[in-house]
Order: structure tokens, then sequence, then C-alpha cells
């Protein structure tokens, strides 16, 4: 390159597109990457940390001189043209550059709706309806709303484990009454649907973009769905626990009515039971969406909190090289082998509990 090209390229001020958002630092097997994803396309791909330190400076305020010369100061080398060319080429062809040709937007996907399976989306602009959503009841997620109602949710979950052998006989009983079974049904279903517009309300909150909200069905099972486009790249790892632990915190929330009625209205042995029923259900229904196994929300919340994308995965991989004796093991950081080694312990220990509760329901039921 001549001198006159060389200047000309360090002068250059690349600019990402808007539609271009780069998630924090997280761990993925030994490595530690950067996911990117172009929402204009729907392409996504990963990122070592050095070319990251590249390319989240490029917002056309920086030159290549100045980036590299911020780059050598965190890494001890200046970086040379055939680099910047590569790196350019690769975003520019890509399309993810401002003034680079526009990638195609993505290829829709193909609508299902046959009579065992498909979807269907409810309304047209989902962002929107979450906005909506979010201008009526965000309010409740300030600290003053989200730490009284956490305390009450707390609080009547350890007064039904005190009358867990009274729940569980009212929620065994309810299939033998189908009027009762087909009410408690209907009012889950709508907790089912008030899980996934909270994952989007309290995403839209932390400054998500709510793609999708609609039906999933696959026979005889009918669900509602809510798609967050960006969830990985929400500032912050407090809006993405958040957004993940945000059903289940709901479908408890959903609960606290129904408790207070059993607990203190004048009921008749009917409608007691059928509460003491819901009560049992929806519980166990929003307990089991914070188990540490994919594809639950508390799997999410695991992978969230330790800064690990794709945990499940790297955990095996990394195990099945300990178990083997094989040297790339001592290659990952500390922090990936504790971290991998805990998890790969933790989740068979955490699905004990679930297995453990449930041999006691049947234990109290044969022997009650």
């Amino acid at each position: 390159m001549t001198a006159a090209g060389a200047a000309a390229l360090g002068a250059y001020c690349p600019e990402l597109r808007a539609s271009v958002l780069l998630s924090e630092a997280l761990l993925h097997g030994a490595d530690t990457v950067h996911l990117v994803k172009d929402t204009a396309s729907g392409q996504s791909f990963k990122l070592g940390a050095k070319e990251h330190f590249l390319v989240s400076r490029m917002d056309g305020g920086h030159s290549l001189e100045e980036i590299g010369a911020q780059y050598a100061a965190r890494f001890g080398r200046r970086l040379g043209d055939a680099h910047w060319q590569r790196l350019l080429r690769m975003l520019g062809t890509r399309g993810l550059l401002v003034g680079s040709p526009e990638p195609a937007p993505p290829a829709p996907e193909p609508v299902t709706r046959g009579l065992l399976r498909g979807t269907l989306p409810l309304v047209a602009d989902a962002d929107a309806t979450a906005a909506r959503l979010h201008r009526a009841l965000g309010f409740l997620l300030a600290p003053r709303w989200t730490v009284p109602l956490l305390a009450l949710v707390v609080a009547m979950e350890a007064v039904l484990a005190l009358h867990a052998g009274e729940l569980t006989v009212a929620a065994w009983e309810l299939f033998a009454n189908p009027v009762l079974l087909a009410a408690t049904g209907a009012l889950l279903w709508t907790s089912t649907a008030l899980h996934e517009l909270a994952h989007g309300v309290v995403a839209r909150h932390y400054g998500g973009k709510v793609t999708e909200i609609g039906l999933r069905w696959r026979l005889p099972v009918v669900i509602m769905y809510c798609t967050v486009d960006n969830y990985l790249y929400l500032r912050g790892r407090r809006g993405r626990i958040a957004t993940a632990l945000a059903g289940a915190v709901m479908n408890l929330l959903f609960l606290l009515p129904f408790c207070a009625l059993w607990l203190f209205a004048p009921l008749n042995g009917a409608t007691r039971d059928g509460l003491a029923g819901l009560l049992f259900l929806g519980s166990v229904q929003a307990l089991a969406m914070l188990l540490p196994v994919p594809p639950l929300d508390g799997y999410k919340v695991v992978g969230q909190a330790l800064r690990i994308t794709e945990l499940a995965a790297s955990s095996r991989e990394y195990l099945k090289l300990r178990r083997r004796g094989d040297p790339a093991a001592a290659a990952y950081p500390r922090r990936a082998r504790v971290a991998y080694t805990a998890y790969g312990i933790g989740w068979p220990l955490a699905l004990c509990l679930p297995l453990a509760a449930a041999a006691a329901v049947a234990h109290h039921l044969l022997t009650r």
C-alpha cells in the first residue's frame, strides 16, 4: 500500500450500523467471546476479545489510527494495514458498516398453521403492545413495589409448604372433578400467558425489543409465546436476569389473590379444595421453570449470572476432557473450570429436588 493509501486508511472513521448489537464478554468453552447480531439481516456470530475491542470503537467518531493506538496501548502491539483491511472487508461484506451494501433482510420464517401444529401471531406490532403494557405496569418494577411483592410471594410459598399435605390431596382430587379441573386448567393457561407477557414487559423495561406475541400449538397443547429479539444484548446482567426471572415471578404473583381467598375467605369445601389444587399446581408450574436445565428460565438465569454462553454444552465438553485426562482441559481459565465443574455437579442435584418432591407426594397419597 502506498503512503497516501496508508494515510487515507488511518484517517478512515468506520461506523457500525445502528442495527448491529454487541454483547458483553461471555465465556464460550475456554474462550472469551462477544456475540454480534445484525437485527436488519438476522445474522449473528462471535468475536474474540481483541476483535471486539476494535469493532466496539467503530462509532464514526474515531479513526483507525486512533483505534489502533488504543489497541497498541491495551495489547502491546500495533496492527498492520493488512489486518485492518481484512477486518473492514469482513464487516463490509456482512453489511455491518455504514456505507457498505445493505444486508438482505432475513427471509421470513415459513408460517405453519396445520391442524396438529402451528403458530399464529396475535398482534401486528408486538413491540408497541409491550410498550403499552410497560407504560401501564412498568411502575411495578420499581424497588418500592418489587421488594414487597417478592416478600409476599416468599411468604405465600412458605405457607403453602406448611400445608403441603392438604394441597397435594386437593390437587389429586381435582382430577375426579371435571368442572373444577377445567376451571383450574383455564386459570393455569392464563398464568402461562401472563408468564410470556411478563418476559416481554421486563425486557422492554431494560431496552429490549419484542418481535412477536402469538399462539403456538402442538396439539393437544396450546401455549402463548413472546419473542424478545435482543435478549442476549440487553445492557447489564441485571436486566437479562430480571427478564429471565419475570415469567416464574409472574406465575407466583398470579397465585397471590387465590392464596388470600383460600386462607381468609369463608368457602365451601369444593371451592376451597379447588383453590388448594390451583395453588399446588401453579406453584409447581412456576418453580419448575427455575430449574437450571435448558431451555428453562432457570438455565438462562444461571448462564447470565456466570456470564457464559451455551453453558450446558461447554460444561459437558470440559468435563469430557477432564475425564479423559486431556491436557486441553488445563488450558481453560480458572473461572471456566470452576463454573463448568459446578454446573456439571449442580444441575443433576437440582433435578433431585423435584424427583424427591414427586416421591414425597406419591408416598403421601398412597399412605394417607
